[in-house]
């Protein structure tokens, strides 16, 4: 039997909105920290096959911004479930969207979102659509982005730059009306760690010679690193993000039925529980981590869980905490910039939620405390 720690009920954060407030971060709009350069190639074409039923086309919505007088953690409102975020080396961020397959440039000083591009051939029936984002180990140099999207077949790793033509990495990955996965990390050894889930069949996690319900590892190409096959680890139900510390991978487990699990991710094994999360507080769909503190998103929780990790890796007692408790709606994905600040999507039109008018939004906070927490 596996040991476990179960999330205990969350400190609420006294003053939440008091406390974590952003202000603009200049008069003149956004000043870029560093290089990005969009490398253009013309119109993509289709990502996957075609479907047999073209799914109805979704209306996207026109991204915005938090205005002067708004709500000042807001830095992009009116987007359609934004899931994957990255962070450019400029001090920007890519944000995907799920049923739209768009990808914008979002700035921290909430400068108007800017519509990058949009990745075809995405197909959205049960929970698919376009997952997980991540940038290339080289990106300065290649520009690269490389995604993980649902199509009428199956689930697979593309690869494209800024406008360019998305090309297949890895194929094959086991499609079903839930539990498609969609983590995806570039890891510190320049690796690609791809999260899928069961395709709503547990047996499959368990399969060696399956690609469902697993933890990848490949390389930029798509090739399995250190053997034969991609598979890293195994016994994964719905892989939904991935994050990085200085010493493990880390994996959000979303269960169809009961507590959902954030796990240690190790090569050749099954995924190891550090904690439980019951399912009212659970639908975790994001995670960082960084100097001992995990921030997990939970769409039906609808907050960010905060927990301390001791020396050994283990979550200590009773030191669990939450920010933005009820109060932007359900969340999704949440990652930590190198000023210590987390992004953190909202998930609210993805047909479970209650959307307010300019939902979804990306938020932009200060971490409990208000101490720089910076990423691996």
């Amino acid at each position: 039997m596996r040991p476990t720690r179960a999330l205990r009920a969350p400190r609420v954060v006294g003053a939440l909105l008091a406390g974590l407030l952003l202000t603009a971060c200049s008069d003149g709009g956004y000043e870029p920290a560093g290089p990005f350069r969009p490398l253009p190639e013309g119109a993509p074409p289709e990502v996957g096959p075609p479907p047999a039923t073209v799914p109805a086309p979704v209306d996207p919505a026109q991204p915005g911004s938090g205005e002067e007088e708004g709500d000042p953690n807001v830095v992009a409102s009116g987007l359609s479930v934004p899931t994957g975020v990255v962070l450019l080396p400029d001090g920007s961020a890519i944000v995907g969207e799920r049923d739209t397959g768009r990808l914008l440039q979002v700035f921290p000083d909430r400068s108007p979102a800017k519509e990058l591009m949009t990745v075809p051939g995405i197909d959205t029936t049960g929970d698919g659509g376009l997952l997980g984002l991540t940038l290339s180990p080289t990106f300065l140099e290649d520009g690269l982005l490389f995604a993980y999207v649902s199509t009428a077949t199956d689930n697979r790793v593309v690869r494209f730059p800024i406008g360019g033509t998305p090309n297949p990495v890895l194929t094959g990955i086991p499609r079903g009306e839930v539990g498609n996965g969609g983590g995806l990390l570039t890891g510190a050894d320049g690796h690609l760690y791809v999260g899928t889930g069961d395709a709503g069949n547990p047996a499959l996690a368990a399969d060696p010679a399956s690609l469902a319900g697993k933890v990848l590892r490949i390389d930029v190409f798509g090739r399995p690193v250190g053997g034969s096959s991609p598979v890293f680890s195994r016994g994964h139900r719905d892989v939904t993000a991935l994050c990085q510390d200085e010493e493990r991978i880390y994996a959000t487990d979303e269960a169809r039925q009961g507590p959902d699990e954030f796990d240690v991710v190790t090569e050749g094994g099954d995924g190891a529980p550090l904690l439980d999360v019951p399912a009212e507080e659970g639908g975790l769909g994001g995670c960082a981590v960084a100097n001992g503190t995990v921030f997990l998103g939970a769409l039906d929780g609808q907050r960010v869980h905060v927990f301390t990790l001791d020396e050994s890796g283990a979550p200590l007692e009773d030191v669990s905490d939450e920010v933005l408790g009820g109060s932007y709606g359900r969340l999704r994905s949440v990652v930590l910039d190198t000023q210590g600040a987390l992004w953190v999507t909202t998930s609210n039109k993805d047909g479970i939620g209650t959307p307010a008018e300019d939902d979804d939004k990306v938020l932009r906070i200060q971490p409990p405390g208000g101490q720089p927490t910076s990423p691996l």
